[in-house]
């Protein structure tokens, strides 16, 4: 939730509002209207973290026996309370939101964010890779929510091009956490894969067997590198310091990751991968702040 928070303020404040001067990008909400968007979001990841610790109650006493909440700290009746509590108040914050622009669609949003979550959940965790897809698509709409909310609304005939292209930026990001939260999701289920047998989940590794599950996530962790270098020699190449930055603190790392992927053998190792990709994102999300070099 935290990077999720995160992402979103790096985005309006670290991209959008240093070219709205220089290159006449126009934004829709005011500083307490995005808070509000960063609220609702959180209120409905927070909701589906809930949810998932009530139906992984029993996966996490084998998994993570010391990070489990429900019948420790709250019991599992507050836990669904909470959840519906959360829910509301994310989603009743976006319609306020979405009304408050002139785009009441924009709250169907929300809601899908929220159907969506419970879905995993429920039943989609359960399902191969269909339950990887669909929160790495919750996470990627997060960011995504930032441009459909700021960008979209203020488009007019004279700015529609620098919109579309700062919009074009944002889906860049969501794209980039997509395929980072993939790989993660997928290191995740190899990591738990004790718990999620005995609850009958079909994920990746007990479909495939831990070994061959792995080799696979290897090879899918080389295409968020593709990606990432394309991009920097397509848009970024002239900027010295800003393709180290994509070097050292991005692209590097990614590598280590793969190669790590390559020789894991134990749920130590893959939880150490599972961190280390949650720093990639962070510092993905953090060159966002560069955007003034780039876009000089």
């Amino acid at each position: 939730m935290v990077i999720i928070a995160l992402a979103q303020i790096l985005v309006k404040y670290a991209l959008l509002l240093p070219f709205k001067e220089s290159h006449g990008v126009s934004t829709s909400l005011t500083d307490l209207a995005f808070f509000l968007l960063i609220l609702a979001t959180i209120c409905i990841a927070a909701a589906g973290y809930i949810i998932n610790d009530i139906y992984d109650l029993e996966a996490d006493k084998m998994n993570r026996p010391h990070s489990v909440i429900i019948d420790k700290h709250i019991s599992e009746k507050t836990a669904f309370y909470l959840f519906i509590a959360l829910n509301v108040l994310g989603v009743g914050i976006g319609f306020y939101l979405s009304n408050g622009i002139g785009q009441s669609g924009f709250f169907v949003l929300f809601f899908l964010a929220s159907a969506l979550l419970y879905l995993y959940a429920s039943y989609l965790k359960r399902v191969l890779l269909i339950g990887n897809l669909v929160v790495c698509f919750v996470i990627s709409l997060s960011i995504l929510l930032v441009g459909i909310f700021e960008l979209i609304p203020a488009i007019d005939e004279a700015n529609r091009s620098i919109q579309i292209t700062f919009f074009k930026i944002i889906l860049d990001y969501a794209i980039f956490a997509f395929l980072i939260n993939f790989v993660r999701e997928l290191v995740k289920d190899i990591e738990d894969i004790d718990g999620d047998y005995k609850i009958g989940a079909r994920t990746l590794p007990i479909v495939l067997g831990r070994n061959r599950a792995t080799m696979l996530v290897f090879a899918i962790s080389l295409l968020p590198i593709a990606a990432i270098t394309y991009y920097v020699v397509t848009y970024l190449f002239k900027q010295v310091e800003v393709v180290l930055y994509f070097l050292v603190l991005i692209i590097g790392p990614l590598i280590y990751v793969s190669i790590k992927l390559f020789l894991a053998q134990d749920k130590k190792q893959f939880k150490h991968i599972s961190l280390m990709l949650k720093l990639i994102m962070i510092t993905g999300l953090i060159s966002t702040a560069l955007y003034p070099f780039i876009l000089k």
